[in-house]
């Protein structure tokens, strides 16, 4: 960046004025993009860590059983209201990836209708897990089972929140952005920079609504199939 003083830009000349070439601002919109992509990359990432590590006492407890403590009695979550929560988690997963298409081919209302469906989807998935965590058939750490099972229920109840918290706000500031663009008669479906940040970040949470879905299919396979 290059720094100038302009009296007649200003009218003080203690004030500086700042002058950015058109290389400059597409490096700076290029970092801030990347920055998006690597931010989103990152929350998986930990989302990753934080599963494999009870996957990992799943696996290790599950494997361990030499007193048959594992799961006594054959005693499991109940299924109905698990398989609810992994439907509707996998449909939101589905619908903010069908909101961010819809969003790059310039579809605006498809984009709010998937986008909001979206996030409704996964408040009633998360409605239902802290449901199904009041009518257990077990006692939280009465078991090998049941204590992997209470800690997967709390952290994917966090983690549906989250990725819940960050569709609503993107939806929330689509309205805000497009109001803003069409007062100015630009569009939400062009090139600008503030659409193409906003796009890097619907897409960071179209990604990490993904990671979920797998997680979700994977986590009810282990305690509800196997």
């Amino acid at each position: 960046m290059s720094h100038t003083t302009s009296d007649a830009l200003t009218g003080d000349p203690s004030v500086p004025a700042l002058t950015e070439t058109p290389a400059e601002l597409a490096y700076e919109l290029r970092a801030a993009e990347g920055a998006f992509w690597t931010g989103a990359r990152l929350c998986i990432g930990i989302g990753i860590f934080a599963d494999a590590s009870l996957a990992f006492s799943y696996f290790y407890l599950r494997s361990a059983d030499n007193a048959g403590l594992w799961r006594p009695g054959g005693l499991t979550a109940p299924t109905a209201t698990g398989a609810a929560v992994m439907a509707f988690a996998v449909a939101a997963a589905g619908l903010a990836y069908l909101a961010v298409r819809r969003f790059r081919s310039g579809q605006m209302v498809d984009w709010q209708v998937a986008g909001w469906t979206a996030v409704v989807s996964g408040l009633i998935a998360v409605g239902i897990q802290i449901y199904q965590l009041t009518r257990l058939p077990f006692f939280p750490g009465s078991s090998g089972y049941s204590s992997c099972f209470v800690g997967w229920a709390v952290l994917n109840t966090v983690m549906l929140l989250c990725a819940v918290y960050w569709s609503e706000t993107l939806l929330a500031r689509f309205m805000r952005l497009r109001r803003a663009f069409s007062e100015e008669g630009g569009s939400m479906e062009g090139p600008l920079p503030a659409v193409r940040l906003f796009r890097a970040s619907a897409e960071g949470a179209a990604a990490f609504w993904t990671f979920m879905a797998i997680a979700e299919l994977f986590f009810w396979l282990l305690f509800y199939v196997i």
